[in-house]
Formats: C-alpha cells, sequence, structure tokens
C-alpha cells in the first residue's frame, strides 16, 4: 500500500553556493558518509531527503540527519532511517522507501515512494 510520495527538484549551481555562503549548513544537512560527495551527488541527496519529508506529509520536527542515502552499484539507491524520520515513518506504517535519484544539466532530482504493509 502506498503511504506517501515525494517529489523534489534542486538547481545544482544554486545548492552548491548555498553551501559556500552558510558553511556549517552542509554539516546539517549531511552525514559523515555524504558530506563529502560531488556536487550533484549533494544536491541529489539533498532532493532525496526533502521527497522523504514530503513523502511523510512534510512534519516540523524531522532531523536532516536522520535519513541517509547510499549509492549502490548496480542497483537502487538505498534509505536508511532513524531517529526523528523513522518515528514518523512507523507512525505512519511506513515499512520501506523506494528512490530514484538523478542529475543532469545543472538539476538534481529525487522521487519517493513510501510503502507500507496490508494490515
Amino acid at each position: 500500500m502506498i503511504v506517501g510520495v515525494g517529489i523534489d527538484v534542486v538547481d545544482v549551481a544554486r545548492f552548491m553556493a548555498t553551501l559556500e555562503r552558510a558553511p556549517g549548513l552542509r554539516d546539517r544537512l549531511f552525514t559523515d558518509e555524504e558530506r563529502d560527495l560531488p556536487a550533484s551527488s549533494l544536491a541529489a541527496r539533498f532532493a532525496a531527503k526533502e521527497a522523504i519529508a514530503k513523502a511523510l506529509g512534510a512534519p516540523g520536527g524531522m532531523r536532516w540527519h536522520d535519513a541517509t542515502v547510499r549509492r549502490i552499484v548496480g542497483g537502487p539507491p538505498e534509505v536508511e532511517v532513524r531517529g526523528t524520520v523513522a518515528a514518523r515513518a512507523e507512525a505512519l506504517g511506513v515499512s520501506r522507501f523506494h528512490l530514484s535519484i538523478s542529475h543532469d544539466a545543472g538539476i538534481a532530482s529525487a522521487m519517493v515512494v513510501a510503502e507500507g504493509d496490508l494490515g
């Protein structure tokens, strides 16, 4: 059963300019694992985190570090949630996230489907 769907699009150059103007923002948005990725990958992960939040109803109080997006060679990206994001997902009955990310021509995008078990 689909619990929620989220999508987000990020202009890579504008996003990186924002990170340069506010250096602490990189640490607030990304986990240690994500923080040093190339610009287009960072923007795509930000889009993914925004899409995850939208799929969960965009409630306040969710922490950026409570979602990590991992690239899986030969497979779809993986979403790991914990803390505030995991609590919101559990409250909604979400058992899986399906994520697609892309970046091309200066744009990064992400689409998320939050799925729950019929029950």
